[in-house]
């Protein structure tokens, strides 16, 4: 997917996808305005028919891959 250089703001946990419910990794700004979420599985499956109607589209899906840094002696 082509991802937003500039997102306007990270998705949050808060974020949920339109079609399931489940927390949103994916932005879809349409070209006609307005915007759609989505999990990482839905973002996949739905991704052809996205790219016809997006004008961005902002992936944050590498955060389910990614570990969280551990705590520093000094952060605790």
């Amino acid at each position: 997917m082509t991802t937003v250089l500039t997102p306007a703001s990270p998705l949050t946990a808060a974020d949920r996808c339109d079609r399931c419910g489940a927390q949103a990794y994916l932005r879809v700004v349409l070209m006609s305005g307005g915007e759609l979420l989505f999990c990482a599985h839905h973002g996949r499956k739905f991704e052809p028919e996205l790219k016809k109607i997006a004008a961005e589209i902002q992936d944050e899906t590498e955060r389910l891959t990614t570990t969280p840094q551990s705590a520093t002696d000094e952060e605790r």
